[in-house]
């Protein structure tokens, strides 16, 4: 399973917000759902997102074996 909870602490680091992203990145509010949910999203978004944040695809995503959790 993916999960997106580095994302979030990848986003208080950087002092930036899912509303800055929203405006200033134009992600839409559906993707920031699914992100929070962790639900499915594309390669572009998770590129774009590396992109946005300056960083590596681990600050943004997490895979956890289901038997991990």
């Amino acid at each position: 399973m993916i999960l997106f909870d580095p994302l979030w602490d990848t986003l208080k680091k950087k002092k930036i917000t899912t509303y800055q992203l929203i405006k200033n990145h134009n992600l839409s509010r559906g993707t920031l759902d699914n992100l929070k949910h962790n639900r499915s999203v594309t390669l572009h978004t998770i590129n774009e997102l590396c992109s946005i944040l300056d960083c590596k695809i681990e600050d943004v995503i997490k895979y956890v074996k289901d038997d991990d959790k």
